[in-house]
């Protein structure tokens, strides 16, 4: 417990003045609240009852009687004693405002910050902890763990500073006014706290399950609304609602266990602090008859119990909250151990316009499952050794699984090789920062991700501020500047999440020319035409070889047009280099790329020829 204590405190930082604030707060709302059973206290005993002061009466006692002028005058004038009560009550509720805003405030600052940091984190991990964990499960904890530190903040902690002022001050303030009293009403406020502390330590485990039952039902949610139209073209709707029957189920059934638990405890803790109450009524009430007691002297107790007693059953409440919070900054913390992107400790200099775009690959491993596994033919990537020139346009071609997509992975350097070398102008790759190279690189991507923003953003994404001409010049190149015209809205046309308003084709030529308008040194196009209908195949090569010389460009494609123009042209299979040349070149030559392009042809041939007969 002690080490949650210290990460609480690391927490608020730069908000402990605000948390001091309101412990201020908090403990003059308390000091005012143990004045109203005095001032009643009082009243019924030496103004009612007509009660003389004694040697003996207590020292508060005769404070409050000196206050209001003496118990005559209190007498006399009895209505003194309910305003004087209202007021305090009233003071008492505007400190324990300004308390609970204080406490808001920072606990707001801390759950804001906090979010920052997971989210600023995990936009920095390595590509292979995305990898391998759930997107669902990683928004539950930076939404509902976040959520359930910042409400303990806001609340419990305040809490724990009034159970901790409260034995601290009213014990004192009872065993004045009372000893005997004192010990009868303090009986079974003892057993509640060692019930409360074991039933925490009981239920602890059970808050994990809850949180993590709860994080693979986000998971199956997020993943059924991202997949919402595969899920009906396939007619699965009952599968899926039977797969999420079951996350559903558990998360019930934890839940379930948990709020049993709570409720026996708060059964048998409003049991024992009802007794605790009956108790001192009985006993107070026989000392009376035995006039060893006085009604004003039970009144107050009674009072001070109600006033404590809850707090003393809200340790339970509290101790159940610190168990969520455990668990909800175990989780958050896990997120944040792991190690960001390693960037090299001494970069070389590299100003910003050095970079021409001459890359050479050396004897280059790498394996997704482990980047130090042998090279002995199971990798990704099996001995890769190539030269691409400056303004340079290669092609790659081969099977799926022949490894292109993972050398654009690694020459954005989403993942880092072990073995072998890349180097970008003679700098060796791994020694340059992560951010210096991916903006120098355009890439489109297989599946081309558009934000749920306007068509002008999307497009900025490449161009930072680029000017409207600009942004249209690149839409031009990519063929969508005409589609874009046609638009109600234009370039301020609003997308769909993951652009899903707009056809495939139409979300690849945004994402060409959105890599257009960065105007990097390197150009990838990683079968970024795979949508595209072959007329405006043709429009976009054709804008593109315009552009040559003014960029290094990789071209991935599967089919064999999009890769007749370019410079040269590299056949993988498994991972390694198996034919290179020029198209015509190469499909002179016995071997994979003769065959594909045999294929392709005769099948354009066969279509041209049933739609002439059609």
């Amino acid at each position: 417990m002690f080490s949650q204590v210290q990460v609480i405190w690391f927490l608020m930082r730069g908000h402990r003045l605000r948390y001091g604030s309101a412990l201020g707060c908090l403990v003059l709302a308390t000091i005012i609240n143990f004045g109203i059973p005095l001032i009643g206290s009082a009243t019924i005993d030496y103004a009612v009852a007509g009660k003389t002061l004694a040697p003996d009466t207590p020292v508060l006692l005769t404070l409050i009687l000196h206050l209001f002028g003496g118990a005559d005058h209190l007498r006399a004038h009895l209505w003194l004693a309910p305003v004087a009560m209202v007021l305090l009550a009233a003071f008492s509720g505007l400190f324990s405002y300004l308390k609970g805003w204080q406490a808001a405030l920072a606990s707001d600052g801390i759950a804001r910050r906090l979010k920052d940091e997971l989210y600023d984190h995990l936009n920095h991990l390595p590509a292979r902890y995305h990898d391998r964990t759930d997107t669902g499960d990683l928004v539950q904890r930076c939404t509902s763990d976040v959520e359930t530190t910042r409400q303990f903040l806001a609340t419990q902690v305040m809490e724990i500073g009034n159970a901790i002022f409260l034995a601290g001050a009213a014990l004192p303030l009872l065993l004045s006014l009372s000893v005997p009293m004192t010990l009868v009403s303090f009986a079974l406020i003892g057993p509640i706290a060692i019930y409360a502390y074991f039933y925490f330590r009981s239920v602890k485990h059970v808050f994990k399950e809850v949180d993590e039952a709860e994080g693979a039902l986000t998971a199956v949610i997020q993943e059924n609304l991202t997949g919402i139209r595969v899920v009906r073209a396939f007619a699965r709707q009952d599968f899926e609602r039977a797969k999420f029957a079951v996350p559903n189920a558990r998360y019930r059934d934890r839940s379930l266990r948990m709020l049993r638990l709570m409720s026996w405890y708060w059964s048998i803790s409003d049991f024992v602090a009802l007794t605790q109450i009956g108790l001192t009524l009985l006993v107070g009430a026989w000392w009376i008859t035995q006039g060893t007691f006085s009604v004003g002297l039970l009144f107050a107790f009674i009072s001070y119990l109600g006033i404590m007693l809850w707090p003393v059953r809200q340790m339970g409440r509290i101790l159940t909250d610190l168990g969520k919070t455990t668990v909800a900054l175990t989780r958050i913390r896990e997120i944040l151990a792991v190690a960001r992107d390693s960037e090299p400790a001494v970069t070389p200099h590299l100003p910003g316009s050095s970079f021409t775009g001459r890359i050479a690959v050396r004897d280059l491993h790498f394996h997704h499952a482990s980047a130090t596994l042998p090279t002995d033919g199971r990798g990704a990537l099996n001995g890769l050794s190539f030269d691409v020139h400056s303004g340079e346009t290669l092609a790659l071609l081969g099977p799926s699984g022949a490894g292109k997509s993972t050398l654009m992975h690694l020459l954005l350097r989403l993942y880092d090789y072990t073995q072998g070398s890349i180097q970008f102008d003679g700098h060796e790759l791994s020694s340059l920062p992560r951010q210096w190279v991916r903006a120098r690189i355009g890439v489109v991507m297989q599946e081309p991700f558009l934000f749920s923003k306007t068509l002008r953003d999307n497009l900025r994404l490449g161009g930072g501020d680029a000017p409207d001409p600009e942004i249209e010049a690149a839409a031009r190149a990519a063929c969508i500047h005409d589609t874009i015209l046609t638009f109600k809205h234009g370039y301020n046309t609003l997308i769909g999440e993951r652009g899903i308003t707009l056809s495939g084709g139409q979300r690849q030529r945004v994402a060409i020319a959105r890599a257009i308008l960065k105007r990097p040194p390197l150009l990838i196009l990683d079968d970024a035409m795979s949508a595209i209908d072959a007329e405006t195949e043709t429009l976009i090569l054709n804008a593109l070889k315009e552009r040559r010389g003014r960029a290094t460009t990789l071209v991935i494609a599967h089919r064999l047009s999009t890769l007749v123009h370019a410079d040269r042209v590299l056949v993988l299979d498994h991972g390694r280099i198996i034919q290179t040349g020029t198209h015509a070149e190469l499909s002179a030559q016995a071997g994979l790329y003769r065959r594909l392009w045999q294929i392709q042809t005769s099948l354009e041939t066969d279509l041209q020829s049933e739609l002439k007969a059609t």
